[in-house]
């Protein structure tokens, strides 16, 4: 998840078409009664900072920016017409990871714990890990993967990038396995009696989550230890990988825990929200993301786990065509668009080479096929095993989903 939003305009969505414009207002015509976050779009156009080329069989279309992606073109879906409501930050990124802008759902981590539960007893079904950009931050809130009303036990695990993985996951001084564990077991009866008493399914959580983090302390070191990983491998993933807390170390450390059977892994790369200083702040960016990116691809196809690991990058929303600031400076930036951008997919099934969806020649309005961020969370559950309309909860008297009441597809013209 790249915090921020990037800009399709730099990256993915190439629209040659704005350089012949540059500096004047966009057409009355495309922009006619519609809703703006922060300034209005009398703005001067901004054409795209970054050339373009054709990469692969597929000959998709690639930002100079990003080379090592350009490599592994054929194995990736670009969907060019992501759209949504929300152009926040806040109420977009719950949005797209709760399926609802307004706090207190649960996050689609949470629901694939819900649904699908764990492969492996010793780590959490679900984890978060973040890394800090160079660019502009947003704040990031827990409720991003939080269990809203299912259980608290399907919550996501935020993994820190320094001391230890997880507050307090190791025994103090003078505490060793087996005083921890008598220690445990004590707990365990006065929270069964509390349960006995009150039939609170939060006790049982509890219970459960001090015996996960009892097994934690036993696997979590060993699989944040990449001290035994062949230089080949982290040569993938670029030098950063030996940085713990980078993007680069993240994706390996997913890597090694889908490898355990952790089911959802959701990385957070903050910085994209480029308002100013956008030539210079992406290509920072993309130094940070895109080998690894590439190289989480083809370490799972390398580990045969590319057919059944599906991968998903994107933002909130995207960027829009006008500039915000000066031409005549480079700290011009752009502001935040909602109508159209960029998310790619690949792998678990995910067609390999292939654009769907496309935008006007501004990457201001789509023209064709477009999806919803309810459409692609459906696709995603979809590519687990799941329909998304038959998985379930019941609170406050309703059923409640993951996309909610309102209509969702699953995009099945990018599924092989």
């Amino acid at each position: 998840f790249m915090a921020g939003a990037p800009s399709q305009l730099e990256l993915f969505d190439h629209k040659p078409k704005l350089k012949e414009i540059e500096g004047k207002p966009i057409p009355p015509s495309v922009i006619k009664g519609q809703r703006y976050a922060f300034i209005q779009p009398d703005a001067a156009v901004l054409g795209p900072r970054f050339p373009f080329s054709r990469h692969g069989q597929s000959g998709a279309e690639l930002s100079n920016q990003l080379p090592h992606l350009s490599k592994i073109a054929d194995d990736l879906t670009f969907i060019k017409s992501m759209h949504t409501e929300h152009f926040n930050h806040a109420p977009a990124q719950l949005f797209m990871s709760t399926g609802s802008g307004i706090p207190g759902r649960a996050s689609m981590g949470s629901w694939l714990s819900y649904g699908l539960g764990s492969e492996n007893e010793n780590m959490p079904s679900y984890v978060v890990m973040i890394s800090r950009g160079r660019g502009q931050l947003q704040a990031l809130y827990d409720r991003l993967w939080g269990s809203g009303f299912l259980p608290s036990k399907h919550q996501g695990v935020k993994l820190r990038s320094s001391g230890e993985p997880v507050l307090y996951l190791n025994n103090p001084p003078g505490i060793d396995r087996e005083m921890r564990r008598g220690m445990l077991d004590g707990l365990q009866k006065l929270n069964s009696k509390t349960h006995q008493k009150f039939n609170d399914p939060e006790t049982q959580t509890r219970i459960s989550q001090y015996e996960m983090a009892f097994r934690m302390q036993a696997e979590v070191p060993e699989l944040m230890d990449i001290s035994n990983e062949p230089k080949h491998v982290k040569d993938l993933y670029g030098p950063n990988v030996e940085k713990p807390g980078s993007f680069a170390r993240n994706c390996l450390l997913a890597r090694r825990m889908a490898e355990k059977g952790v089911r959802f892994l959701q990385l957070f790369h903050r910085g994209w929200d480029q308002h100013g200083s956008l030539p210079s702040k992406i290509r920072q960016q993309c130094e940070d993301i895109d080998q690894p990116c590439a190289g989480l691809i083809k370490d799972l196809k390398e580990r045969g786990m590319f057919d059944d690991t599906l991968v998903v990058c994107g933002g909130e929303f995207g960027r829009t065509i006008y500039s915000q600031g000066k031409l005549t400076k480079d700290n011009h930036g752009r502001d935040h668009h909602g109508r159209c951008f960029t998310t790619w997919m690949a792998g678990a099934g995910i067609k390999r080479g292939y654009d769907y969806g496309q935008t006007d020649d501004y990457s201001y309005n789509i023209i064709k096929d477009p999806v919803h961020i309810r459409d692609l969370i459906a696709t995603i559950l979809d590519r687990m095993g799941i329909d998304h309309e038959k998985l379930t909860f019941r609170y406050q008297g309703l059923d409640q989903r993951l996309t909610g009441v309102e209509e969702a597809r699953v995009v099945k013209e990018i599924i092989a």
